[in-house]
């Protein structure tokens, strides 16, 4: 029987360790883009702060704090929180997002479902899932994200679900955001990663190989393959798909894993 190591892609999967199955780290999901500013001179303020937070955080978190002392409101708050995410400062980033996004509810501006969206990912990244779920909720029920934005939100939503091992609900909105935010391959690895975990296995097959399809070169899609083609029993897949992973991100979690399924395969010692 072939072991196999989950992808990270699923927040708070388990190592198939048979002996003990510590939980795996969140994986930080990049926080979503910014929501676009209103007045033209918010929009202006806005991209350069954007711009500055590029090369120094520290310099764009103390223009955010000027600005939302000027009456600079929800895209100040936006900035200070896209400053604290670049600092990786994820619980930080999520309460300047969700205070922007009550921002903007007191404004009746829509872009409030944009913030609490950003708010939920960075709650993903800080390891708090139920957060995350409490943001993303405001965020889906507001029913003003469309597109790429909303298939997003339904991707960090699963997330959060899983989370909370709610695997029938998660699995509904990775569907539904495969309608909105199909171009994207985590979405078909976030998909194969649940089928799997689900013993759906031709679904989980297909959904890899679509994730394959848009991002070969992504160790977290050449983990997962392996691990279904473990599922599978078909272990010439499983080692080329982990070697590859390994290869891909030398040095990270994700190839650490890999190497650790592929460890199964070396020879017993005397």
């Amino acid at each position: 029987m072939i072991l196999m190591l989950l992808a990270p892609a699923l927040l708070l999967s388990q190592a198939a360790s048979p002996a003990t199955k510590p939980a795996a780290k969140p994986t930080a999901a990049p926080v979503a883009r910014p929501a676009a500013a209103g007045p033209a001179d918010d929009a202006t303020r806005l991209q350069r702060c954007i711009a500055t937070i590029a090369t120094d955080p520290v310099a764009a978190r103390a223009e955010a704090g000027r600005w939302r002392m000027a009456g600079g409101g929800a895209a100040a708050r936006d900035c200070g929180g896209l400053a604290f995410a670049a600092e990786k400062n994820w619980a930080a980033a999520a309460a300047e997002f969700e205070s922007a996004a009550r921002d903007a509810q007191l404004a009746h501006d829509d872009r409030a479902a944009t913030y609490w969206a950003q708010g939920g990912n960075a709650w993903l990244a800080a390891g708090d899932a139920t957060k995350a779920r409490t943001a993303l909720d405001s965020a889906l029920t507001a029913g003003t994200l469309t597109g790429l934005q909303l298939g997003e939100a339904r991707l960090d939503h699963a997330r959060a679900l899983v989370a909370a091992d709610d695997l029938a609900s998660a699995r509904t909105d990775i569907d539904l955001a495969l309608t909105t935010a199909g171009d994207d391959p985590l979405a078909w690895l976030l998909s194969a990663t649940l089928a799997r975990r689900m013993g759906n296995l031709p679904r989980a097959r297909g959904d890899i190989a679509e994730a394959l399809k848009r991002s070969p070169d992504d160790a977290s899609v050449q983990l997962e393959a392996g691990n279904i083609a473990a599922r599978d029993g078909d272990e010439t897949r499983a080692r080329a798909a982990w070697a590859e992973a390994a290869r891909l991100a030398p040095d990270t979690p994700t190839a650490r894993n890999a190497i650790a399924a592929l460890r199964q395969f070396d020879p017993p010692k005397p």
